[in-house]
């Protein structure tokens, strides 16, 4: 017989493992998706996708209604799902909301972040500056994201945090294929912007690091636009 502790620590494993599975499962969808994989407007081919990840339609069917509550895809009734579309005007607006909400984000984190948080934020831009050099979009893309996600959370506020995540879904494809704008030009526009924002939060200069957010979200739109309207295939792009 297993003895109460052993077994406890068993039925631990056991739900540790499926939330890992399935945040594993998101994590890849959400990537597939994100690096232009599927064409905007376009349906997610379900039976390709279990194929690749290993997967029945039942994991993936969860994982897709996460995406469609981050605004990545939509759910068609009886019909499966496709990949959300943007507009010009769509793209304007989210971004200037995003813009407003990290702006936000950066002054309230300059009061109430810690020397060990900007540490962190630190360690994560040399680690994004690495992936730049070696010309990796994925691993660029993903650290980038997450100092995004910790100066909103330094930011101290639950409902600007809420706010946020609700908005950066639904822009994190375009975010991402932004950055091949202009042969890739938007890229190192984007990392030189990241080297005002650090050294902004360093010196806690919350004014202006909120201008800075703004306008790396403003620059960020623009370039989107254009690529928009350059109708350019990311997947075409070398990694």
């Amino acid at each position: 017989m297993i003895p109460d502790d052993t077994a406890a620590l068993a039925l631990g494993e056991s739900t540790r493992e499926e939330p890992s599975l399935h945040d594993e499962i998101l994590s890849k969808l959400r990537d597939h998706i994100v690096e232009g994989n599927i064409p905007d407007g376009g349906r997610v081919p379900e039976r390709q996708l279990c194929e690749m990840l290993g997967i029945s339609r039942t994991p993936l069917r969860e994982a897709l209604k996460v995406l469609a509550a981050e605004g990545l895809v939509e759910l068609l009734p009886n019909r499966g799902a496709r990949v959300r579309a943007l507009s010009e005007q769509d793209l304007g607006e989210l971004f200037d909301v995003m813009g407003g909400l990290e702006g936000l984000a950066g002054r309230l984190a300059c009061e109430n972040i810690t020397d060990a948080e900007i540490a962190e934020i630190e360690r994560l831009h040399y680690e994004m500056y690495g992936f730049y050099l070696h010309r990796d979009m994925h691993g660029y893309f993903h650290v980038n994201q997450l100092i995004h996600q910790k100066i909103v959370e330094a930011s101290r506020n639950g409902t600007l945090k809420a706010a946020y995540a609700n908005f950066a879904g639904r822009i994190r494809r375009v975010r991402y294929s932004a950055n091949f704008a202009r042969k890739r030009e938007r890229w190192g526009e984007a990392m030189r912007e990241h080297e005002t924002i650090l050294e902004a939060l360093r010196r806690r200069a919350g004014n202006e690091l909120s201008d800075i957010l703004f306008k790396h979200l403003r620059n960020k739109r623009t370039a989107a636009v254009e690529h928009l309207k350059a109708g350019a295939d990311t997947t075409s792009e070398p990694a």
